[in-house]
């Protein structure tokens, strides 16, 4: 007798050349990717980090209120699509008024918040941590039978944060991005190494082009929990789709039990 299928997530990763602080220009963008792929019912579609404005320091032009614009068009994708639907975006601060909050918010196909996550570890290098306060709590949602952990670009660098979401049962991160073309190295490494260390499924989306100040490679990757890069949208704008199965994860976990000798006083 056979057993039950494998659980199945398809994903849908959209790799955006972002317009500079221009909203509407980059939801436009965002349909006219996913128009020509749009995944089936169920599955789970994830734009970049501040993917409508673009990774600006200037917070009077990033930040939106509660229910603003940014997270309505989010949560109309969701209900037009009936996906999940995982973004970037920037609220007001909430110990400065002069500062954002850089976030992800996800939505459900019926419009319900399923997660939201305030980056953690903001980027030190370009004075982002003057501008946007920083997060202090790990974020999960079930979607698609995983347990799925999303964080932010200079997260990436964070083994620690990775080991947060595992001990809370984490199958999957996702790593929504503004990364640079000078350390593309440093991205695709960094992504491999959460996925080995943690015995998981690492997405990473990452935004194309150029903004006034830099280059972005693309290179939204999916990688297994082996550390195989499963998927990779190369350097151009377009999306990514691949499935994920769950039992790819577990069965590794079972064979090479690692997580079991994490010592969790140390996370």
């Amino acid at each position: 007798m056979s057993g039950p299928l494998p659980v199945e997530l398809a994903l849908c990763a959209v790799q955006l050349d972002i317009v500079w602080e221009d909203r509407p220009a980059n939801y436009a963008r965002a349909e006219a990717l996913l128009a020509p792929v749009m995944p089936p019912p169920g599955s789970l579609i994830v734009l970049p980090e501040m993917f409508a404005t673009g990774f600006s320091q200037k917070v009077t032009a990033t930040v939106e209120p509660e229910h603003g614009p940014t997270a309505t068009w989010l949560r109309d994708l969701a209900l037009r699509s009936g996906c999940a639907v995982l973004g970037g975006l920037v609220r007001p601060g909430l110990e400065d008024s002069a500062m954002g909050r850089n976030e992800l918010v996800v939505y459900a196909p019926d419009g319900d918040e399923l997660a939201r996550y305030q980056k953690i570890r903001t980027f030190r290098y370009t004075r982002e941590f003057q501008h946007y306060e920083r997060g202090r709590q790990i974020s999960l949602f079930e979607w698609g039978g995983f347990q799925i952990c999303p964080l932010i670009c200079y997260d990436l660098r964070f083994p620690e944060l990775f080991r947060r979401g595992v001990s809370l049962g984490a199958q999957m991160f996702i790593v929504i991005a503004s990364w640079p073309a000078v350390r593309e190295d440093h991205w695709v490494t960094l992504l491999r190494a959460r996925a080995i260390e943690n015995l998981a499924y690492v997405l990473g989306v990452n935004r194309a082009g150029s903004d006034p100040y830099l280059d972005y490679p693309g290179r939204t990757i999916l990688i297994d929990p082996h550390g195989t890069v499963i998927a990779d949208a190369g350097e151009e704008e377009g999306t990514l789709t691949a499935p994920v199965r769950r039992d790819v994860v577990e069965d590794w976990r079972r064979e090479f039990p690692a997580l079991m000798d994490i010592c969790l006083d140390e996370v």
